[in-house]
């Protein structure tokens, strides 16, 4: 299955290629479809992916997912609902911020890896409540941390962000790169968590992966962040807002391309402490983006001109060598075909079941 994807599935790239990547992939990573991972924020956008192709490859998954109402939290419920007979499915609806609850899920559950992606994800909700950003963040975090080293757990994946890297001129942002400049309280959590991930591997010799997510987007995206916001608007015939001169640019990444990345960060076993970059690495100006999203939907956009927000960047860009070299890590997904994907699935199914690299 996985092969013809791979084959049938990519964009921008021949249907060898893809299929060398796949089978690359599949010779540098320990498969264990027997192993069970707790994938925390399970039931959000990039979770609930790896949720589903988790459970395709054999494995066990526990969620953990408080379903904060930051958006319908009905939207995550049916994610979930569709694994509801599945006994090799467990969800717990609980926040991370509650160390005994979680701690009643490492002693009922042993876990071969940790895959977390809960947080507070906004950067304009952080700057208007940074304290519980901190609280969910980093605090969450060093309970998982704690948890995961006090039950063995041989892995854990940490889902970063590109903000961390801030304003830093020094572009495409490599993780080699020790000049960042965080502008928000989101940005300033994700790399203090990275920091305590380091900390916990010197204490304890817990494996602690670093991925450091760009603009991902595709089916079940947040409706806040801009393609589904856009797309949304376009749709009922509303102008779209446009924040500064629309010059900003971001270097998108859909969906599939970031579950496959998580998957293989999952058995990455070279290094004890690792940071990577997951993106396209081809930054598109917001004005392009915009001009594709019309292209794709065969109607012109309407754009509201407003003033630029505090604790946006002027860009992201991503360097993925070393997400190649370790990983091997290709983005299969091009803009104009991720941004048709998830057209495709707002207007037949608001929350489609997509199988990633499809």
């Amino acid at each position: 299955m996985d092969l013809a994807i791979a084959r049938n599935g990519s964009s921008g790239s021949s249907p060898l290629i893809s299929a060398i990547w796949f089978v690359r992939s599949m010779s540098s990573s320990r498969l264990s479809p027997s192993g069970r991972v707790l994938i925390t924020g399970g039931a959000g956008f990039i979770g609930s992916h790896l949720a589903d192709r988790l459970l395709d490859d054999g494995w066990k998954v526990v969620v953990v997912d408080n379903f904060d109402p930051f958006y319908d939290p009905a939207r995550k419920r049916a994610r979930v609902a569709r694994h509801a007979d599945d006994p090799t499915y467990h969800l717990a609806e609980t926040d991370v911020r509650d160390l005994e609850a979680l701690r009643s899920i490492f002693q009922r559950f042993s876990f071969d890896a940790v895959v977390h992606l809960a947080a507070r994800a906004s950067v304009r909700a952080s700057i208007d409540d940074p304290i519980t950003c901190q609280q969910v963040n980093v605090t969450g975090t060093q309970h998982l941390l704690e948890l995961a080293q006090e039950h063995g757990v041989e892995q854990f994946v940490f889902g970063s962000s590109s903000s961390v890297y801030g304003t830093n001129p020094n572009v495409p942002w490599s993780e080699d790169d020790t000049d960042l400049q965080p502008i928000s309280p989101y940005a300033s959590t994700k790399l203090s968590a990275e920091l305590l991930g380091h900390t916990y591997q010197h204490l304890y010799d817990l494996r602690f992966v670093a991925l450091r997510f760009f603009t991902v987007y595709g089916p079940r995206q947040r409706p806040d962040l801009a393609i589904h916001k856009f797309a949304r608007l376009a749709l009922e015939d509303e102008p779209i807002p446009v924040y500064g001169n629309g010059s900003t640019q971001r270097d998108y990444t859909y969906v599939g391309d970031v579950v496959r990345a998580i998957r293989a960060a999952m058995t990455y076993e070279d290094e004890s402490y690792a940071v990577m970059n997951i993106g396209s690495g081809q930054p598109v100006p917001l004005t392009e983006m915009i001009d594709t999203l019309e292209r794709v939907l065969g109607r012109p956009i309407e754009r509201e001109h407003l003033p630029e927000q505090p604790g946006d960047v002027p860009q992201t860009w991503a360097d993925i060598d070393r997400a190649g070299q370790r990983l091997n890590y290709e983005p299969q997904v091009d803009l104009r075909t991720g941004i048709r994907r998830f057209l495709e699935s707002h207007v037949q199914d608001p929350e489609p079941v997509v199988r990633v690299g499809a």
